[in-house]
């Protein structure tokens, strides 16, 4: 298996601005002159060239009116569309407020939003391209409004194959899904959910044959798949001590379980995002485990840290913020970016790599039943709040 390179080479910034998927642009290499390569790189869209020079504009080392390293640089600023489902979702033809994708990247861009992430591609029937743009071309249009307003798509959370092994019918199902991201431009393809749900190393191991042998797939394809986690995937792996009446082993060595994934996995063809909430939930729910001698033994888990020992593998973040809770069971109730407790501060400054990262802005409960534009709005809020995050000056 050949190692995957993290940073895009020439050849795949080209392939993306071509919107075409490797094969295609490989072909396409074989037939014309490398002088004549290099030429529709000048053809893109006057918007989404003003953005590249937009997102390095203000990308200092230092602001000196705030002090500190600007922790997440202006290119690097983005939101998964779940945040906004409620507009994307929202009957142009009933409202005044921004509707279906197109009309709600252009509000996303005027926040100063620089990407985006997908939660799959579906919207209101009556927005421009209809109901579903899951295909072909609906990806053609989906990348046109981006390059209108000059964002960039880094992931989805769309299409894993639930079955292992694959049937033909998932397979093709998910090569249609990786033709979609590469005219899209994705970087990343992923899903909104736990490799497995289950405590037991055995399942973990078929979760793995599983993503590694998808991550081959999408890799050959120039894609990071990757898989998004919540706070019961940092709960501890049952691998040992007295079994329970069905043979399965009742305590633990320690061992996280998505830690596990991570060694059992390869690092060139599996990827994940860190939903930072979900981090600092399992941080409060999960601080103490039953050893295989029966003990109780603690071990608090620390986001920051299990990122730095495996930075690279995390390209993308949920970047969603919380106020202490002590009666939900998690530790938080979520609110918008900026206005919890988390720290944000420490964890990007600890982290670093902030070239690489791009965290997402994520808000579960921002869409209102009673107050239309508030999504939109506190994606405001949360732009604004990612934006002002600084190192601390030493």
């Amino acid at each position: 298996m050949t190692a995957f390179n993290d940073e895009s080479g020439t050849g795949d910034a080209l392939r993306r601005t071509l919107g075409v998927n490797r094969r295609r642009f490989l072909s396409t290499c074989t037939a014309v002159a490398a002088g004549a390569i290099a030429a529709p790189v000048l053809g893109a869209s006057p918007a989404l060239a003003q953005d590249r020079g937009r997102g390095h504009e203000h990308d200092h080392d230092h602001d000196h009116g705030r002090g500190g390293h600007v922790l997440v640089p202006p290119g690097k600023r983005g939101i998964i569309l779940y945040t906004v489902r409620d507009a994307t979702a929202r009957d142009p033809l009933a409202s005044d407020l921004p509707s279906g994708f197109r009309e709600v990247f252009k509000q996303l861009s005027r926040h100063g939003y620089s990407q985006v992430e997908f939660a799959g591609y579906n919207q209101h029937a009556n927005a421009p391209g209809g109901a579903s743009l899951e295909s072909v071309a609906g990806a053609r249009l989906l990348r046109s409004w981006l390059d209108d307003y000059g964002l960039r798509a880094q992931g989805n959370h769309g299409f894993i194959p639930s079955s292992w092994p694959l049937t033909s019918t998932d397979l093709d199902t998910f090569k249609k899904h990786l033709e979609i991201a590469n005219i899209l431009g994705l970087d990343h393809m992923g899903t909104g959910g736990d490799p497995t749900g289950s405590a037991y190393r055995a399942d973990w191991d078929v979760a793995a044959d599983k993503w590694n042998a998808l991550g081959a797939i999408a890799h050959r394809e120039g894609l990071k798949l990757y898989t998004h986690n919540h706070d019961a995937a940092y709960g501890f792996l049952l691998d040992g001590g007295p079994l329970d009446d069905q043979g399965r082993p009742t305590r633990s060595s320690g061992i996280r379980k998505l830690e596990y994934f991570l060694k059992v996995t390869d690092p060139r063809v599996v990827w994940l995002e860190m939903d930072i909430f979900w981090a600092h939930v399992a941080q409060y729910k999960f601080s103490t485990y039953t050893a295989h001698d029966g003990s109780t033994r603690k071990n608090v888990f620390d986001p920051a840290g299990l990122v730095v020992r495996n930075n690279k593998r995390y390209p993308l973040f949920h970047a969603k913020d919380g106020v202490v809770s002590t009666t939900n069971g998690m530790g938080y109730d979520m609110v918008p970016f900026g206005t919890g407790v988390i720290d944000y501060t420490t964890f990007f400054s600890r982290v670093g790599k902030r070239n690489y990262h791009n965290p997402m802005i994520e808000d579960d409960n921002s869409p209102s039943a009673t107050d239309p534009a508030q999504s939109l709005r506190e994606a405001k809020i949360s732009y604004d709040n990612l934006a002002a995050l600084r190192s601390k000056r030493h």
